[in-house]
């Protein structure tokens, strides 16, 4: 069985949030890596926003069963980018029976957006 996740999200936003909170909110949200990559680069901040939304949209569990932290955006050079799943975000995709994850990442003048699919084992318990 397929889930799907989608999100966009206003690269304003993201940039008003930073503007406020700094430091504070780039710890809170992203990884070590994620801030590595982006070097404060908003569209890419708001990509990995909306990647992280969509990524728990497809597990199923939103933002209160996964923390934006056990979600990740892996990139390596000349590669698409990846999901790296971490505490909570993996045991529910064990769980679930998640067998693959997809993303698609793309961002214009205004918004970012993100497509998640997974292929995940229908009888699990979820």
């Amino acid at each position: 069985m397929l889930t799907v996740g989608v999100d966009i999200v206003e690269l304003w936003r993201v940039r008003q949030v930073l503007d406020r909170y700094g430091q504070a909110f780039l710890d809170r949200i992203y990884t070590p890596g994620e801030q590595a990559y982006c070097r404060g680069r908003i569209p890419q901040l708001a990509a990995r926003f909306a990647a992280k939304e969509a990524v728990m949209k497809a597990l199923g569990t939103g933002t209160r069963g996964v923390g934006w932290r056990d979600v990740e955006v892996t990139r390596r050079r000349g590669r698409p980018p990846q999901i790296a799943l971490h505490n909570r975000g993996l045991a529910r995709a064990e769980r679930i029976g998640m067998t693959q994850v997809a993303i698609s990442l793309s961002h214009s003048r205004d918004y970012a957006v993100a497509s998640v699919v997974m292929d995940v084992n229908e009888d699990s318990n979820r």
